[in-house]
C-alpha cells in the first residue's frame, strides 16, 4: 500500500507540472493528494507491525521529519516558480517521492523472500499440508465487516476524528489562508507572510518530537491537550484584537497548537490492543479527520468573502476549539477501542 501510495504522489506530481488544462491538473492533484491520504493512514499500523514496543519513539521520528519537510515548500517553491516557472514548482516534488519509494520496495522484496523461505521450511517439515500462500504471511490483518461496524459505533474512534479532523481543519485553513491574513491584518510584506508561514510550519518540530514520547509515558494525556487548546485559542485571540502588534507570537502560538496532531497518531497505537485495531482506528481516525480537514480552506475562503475580511473566519476557527475540548476528554482518557468493542458486544447480548 505505502509503495502505491508513493507511486500516485510521483505519477501526480509529474502530471501537475506536465498539465496542458486545468482539469488534468485537478485530476492530477486528486492523484497526488489520495496517494498522501493513504500513506498517512498506513503508516500507524506500520509502526505497531515493526516497531511494537517503540511506538512513541517511532511516531516522533516520522512526525518530525514529515514537520521539518513541510517547512521547504514554503521558502522555495515560489522563488522557483518565479524563476524557472511554475510546472518545475509543482513537479520537482516528485523527486522525494521517487527516493522515499527506494526503501520501501527493498523491504518488501525482503519480507517477500523471507516468507517464502519459511514457508519452504514448513513445508519440508510438516508436509504439502502445512504448505501455505506466501502472499498472505506477515502482512497487516484485514479488517473484518464485523470489526468496521464496531469501530462506528466506538466513542473514543468517533473522539480520535473529531480530534484529528478538528486539528486537520485549523492546520489546512492556516496554510491557504495564514498569508493573505497576515498581510491584510498586520501589514506584512508578502516575502515576511511566506516566512510567518514557516514559521508557523516550524513549530510542529519540537512537538512532533516530545508528544509521542510524553504520550507514551503518561497515564492521561490531557495535559497535552489542554496545552494544544491553550495555543490555538490565544493565537487566534492575537490575531483578531492586536495582529499587528506580535504577529511572530501569534503565529507561533497559532502554530504550536496541532501538537494534537501527532498526539492523535501516537494514540492510534497507544489506544489499540491488537494489529486488527490498530488499522481499524487508524483507517477511521484519519478518515474522519481528513474529511473535516478538507473543509478547512473552503470554509474559511467563504466567510473571507462573505463578510469582507478576517473576524468572521476567526471567529469560525475559535469555535472549532469547542470540538478539540470535548473530544479531546474523552480520548485524554486511558481506554482501549476493543473496551468498546466487548462493552458493545455484552450489550447486544448480556448472557455474556
Amino acid at each position: 500500500m505505502l509503495i502505491a501510495a508513493l507511486g500516485a504522489i510521483l505519477i501526480g506530481h509529474l502530471a501537475r507540472g506536465l498539465a496542458p488544462n486545468y482539469a488534468v491538473l485537478a485530476l492530477a492533484s486528486v492523484l497526488t493528494f489520495a496517494g498522501m491520504g493513504v500513506a498517512n493512514v498506513v503508516l500507524p499500523p506500520i509502526v505497531k507491525k515493526y516497531f511494537p514496543t517503540s511506538i512513541g519513539t517511532l511516531t516522533s521520528l516520522y512526525v518530525t521529519i514529515m514537520a521539518l519537510f513541510s517547512l521547504i515548500p514554503p521558502l522555495v517553491a515560489v522563488p522557483i516558480a518565479d524563476s524557472l516557472g511554475w510546472r518545475l514548482s509543482v513537479s520537482m516534488w516528485a523527486a522525494l517521492a521517487a527516493v522515499a519509494i527506494i526503501p520501501w520496495l527493498m523491504l518488501w522484496m525482503r519480507d517477500r523472500r523471507a516468507t517464502a523461505a519459511a514457508t519452504r521450511a514448513a513445508t519440508a517439515a510438516a508436509g504439502p499440508a502445512a504448505s501455505g500462500s506466501p502472499s498472505d504471511a506477515g502482512l497487516l490483518p484485514e479488517i473484518s465487516p464485523a470489526v468496521a461496524g464496531r469501530v462506528w459505533r466506538s466513542p473514543l474512534a468517533w473522539s480520535m476524528g473529531l480530534l484529528f479532523g478538528t486539528t486537520s481543519l485549523n492546520v489546512y485553513a492556516a496554510f491557504a489562508w495564514l498569508p493573505e491574513l497576515l498581510t491584510d491584518l498586520a501589514g506584512v510584506s508578502p516575502a515576511q507572510a511566506g516566512v510567518l508561514l514557516s514559521l508557523y510550519a516550524g513549530m510542529g518540530i519540537p512537538f512532533s518530537l516530545a508528544v509521542p514520547v510524553l504520550a507514551s509515558r503518561m497515564r492521561s494525556v490531557a495535559p497535552l491537550i489542554a496545552l494544544g487548546f491553550v495555543c490555538f485559542a490565544a493565537g487566534y485571540l492575537g490575531l483578531l484584537f492586536a495582529p499587528a502588534a506580535l504577529p511572530w507570537i501569534w503565529v507561533a502560538l497559532v502554530g504550536a497548537g496541532p501538537l494534537t496532531f501527532p498526539l492523535v497518531l501516537v494514540l492510534v497505537g497507544l489506544r489499540s490492543r491488537t494489529p486488527e485495531g490498530t488499522v481499524a482506528l487508524s483507517g477511521f481516525t484519519q478518515g474522519v479527520g481528513y474529511a473535516l480537514g478538507a473543509l478547512g480552506p473552503l470554509l474559511v475562503g467563504v466567510l473571507h468573502e462573505l463578510s469582507g475580511g478576517w473576524t468572521a473566519p476567526l471567529a469560525f476557527l475559535l469555535l472549532t476549539l469547542v470540538v478539540i475540548a470535548v473530544a479531546g476528554r474523552v480520548v485524554a482518557r486511558p481506554r482501549m477501542l476493543e473496551d468498546d468493542w466487548h462493552r458493545t458486544t455484552r450489550d447486544e447480548d448480556p448472557q455474556r
